[in-house]
């Protein structure tokens, strides 16, 4: 990909709201999301409490509940200008409203739940290529997304994959996503829910690609296309393929274990970095956003 003036900002999520809530998991009278810490930080990105924030809810199996969450959440750090949309086929991008709302936000957020939604419902659409020639041409256009938002963000997408079976060849499923970065592979809720195992093979079937494993209530601000920056109270672990000296994964049977050498990781935490592009670990990556003051709602 070409230079981008634009951020993306990539959160590990705190619940995938496409299938806990469906299945009562998780108590609803509770806000169900990444700290507002990180939410106050997108603001802050794309230029404060007066930005025009568009939700997306495609991801989600429950969009106006996603939603009515996205909103309060937005609310409690002072933002007002908040819009959802609830796309749920390939058709309801067409919609002249939302194209010409999507011309005019400031920040584009992508909800949890399948990424696979994503992928299928906006590639190729013209609604989704205005929010990518912004990502590439406009300055503090920001597009963030959690849990299923932000795996769908790179050109390669880990779709599915069973944690406790990801060291055998063929258990983690992979296909094209959203492409706002090549070379990267995300995941997500990834120390809660043991998927080291799975991005490690994502990586290994597709070595030129780092893999950017996100925590909960975690995320990272990417700039340039290339320099990435931690954010939030967790963990974010970086995997590098690069240097691999030995990989069995093409030439086992499916359901083989896989056997690498040399593979790279490296543990980011909150202002820790990392260029993708070089490869290297950044201690200290902030450059100082400006906070926006929380505004308290009773």
């Amino acid at each position: 990909m070409q230079f981008a003036k634009g951020k993306l900002i990539a959160i590990g999520g705190a619940e995938d709201k496409g299938t806990d809530l469906e299945t009562g998991k998780i108590q609803r009278n509770n806000l169900n999301f990444f700290e507002l810490g990180i939410l106050t930080r997108i603001v802050a990105e794309a230029g404060g409490l007066l930005c025009r924030i568009e939700v997306i809810t495609t991801a989600s199996m429950i969009p106006y509940e996603v939603g009515d969450n996205y909103l309060n959440a937005f609310g409690k750090i002072g933002c007002t200008n908040i819009g959802t949309m609830h796309i749920r086929n390939r058709a309801d991008t067409s919609n002249k409203e939302y194209l010409e709302r999507i011309t005019k936000c400031d920040i584009v957020m992508f909800s949890g739940g399948n990424q696979l939604r994503l992928s299928s419902t906006y590639g190729g659409t013209a609604f989704f290529q205005i929010i990518m020639d912004r990502y590439k041409n406009e300055e503090n256009f920001i597009v963030a997304g959690t849990s299923a938002g932000a795996m769908a963000m790179s050109n390669t997408m880990i779709y599915e994959g069973n944690a406790t079976r990801a060291h055998l060849k063929g258990e983690v499923k992979i296909t094209t996503g959203l492409g706002f970065m090549s070379d990267v592979i995300f995941d997500s809720h990834f120390e809660k829910r043991g998927r080291f195992g799975r991005l490690a093979q994502a990586v290994a079937a597709n070595p030129a690609s780092i893999g950017i494993g996100l925590g909960e209530d975690t995320g990272m601000i990417i700039t340039d296309g290339n320099k990435m920056e931690a954010i939030g109270s967790g963990l974010v672990m970086i995997i590098d393929g690069h240097d691999i000296e030995h990989s069995n994964i093409a030439d086992i049977p499916n359901g083989n274990p896989i056997s690498l050498q040399n593979l790279k990781v490296h543990f980011c935490e909150h202002g820790n970095g990392y260029l993708v592009k070089e490869r290297k670990f950044l201690m200290e990556a902030t450059y100082g956003a400006v906070i926006p003051k929380q505004v308290d709602v009773e």
